[in-house]
């Protein structure tokens, strides 16, 4: 059995005039959801092998704050330049190289390519992997080489307004 997690970046911000698309940092709400949501995903131990993250700083930025949580550091996180601008061909063949040590993997990266990869691995029908959304999917598979799309059943998809406290 492997597990594959999609995590889209946490909300980021639009308010630094000059900075490139790669450059934009997480805004308050997003520095406040990636802990939480890592906090989530710990609490129900279900902490990835490996952490794989988009080069973007909001991408990594989300990243840093679940590999606190997790007990990890900085340099435990992995640095993959095809995620920022991928499509979902480009995330398989990242999925696919992985190494069968691993049982789990956490990619951390944007839309609108994790939504269709997610919805394209399980048959599901996500209409949007929100800010700080984290989608597990497991694949019933031995080897990262062995999971094709279709063949992911999708565990859970949570994301942090799906915890905030109606009024």
């Amino acid at each position: 059995m492997k597990s594959l997690f999609l995590t889209r970046h946490a909300k980021s911000s639009w308010n630094h005039v000059g900075l490139s698309d790669i450059e934009r940092p997480l805004n308050s709400r997003g520095e406040k959801a990636a802990p939480f949501m890592g906090q989530l995903i710990y609490e129900k131990s279900d902490i990835p092998d490996l952490l794989i993250s988009s080069p973007a700083n909001r991408a990594f930025s989300t990243a840093k704050a679940f590999a606190k949580i997790f007990g990890l550091i900085e340099n435990d996180i992995i640095i993959n330049d095809t995620i920022y601008g991928a499509g979902p061909y480009q995330l398989l063949d990242i999925v696919k190289e992985q190494d069968n040590f691993h049982q789990s993997v956490m990619l951390f990266g944007h839309n609108p390519t994790f939504t269709t990869f997610a919805n394209m691995l399980t048959n599901e029908n996500i209409f949007n992997v929100v800010t700080c959304g984290v989608v597990k999917i497991d694949f019933n598979v031995k080897n990262w080489l062995d999971i094709d799309y279709g063949s992911g059943i999708m565990n859970y998809y949570e994301y942090p307004k799906k915890y905030q406290k109606k009024s």
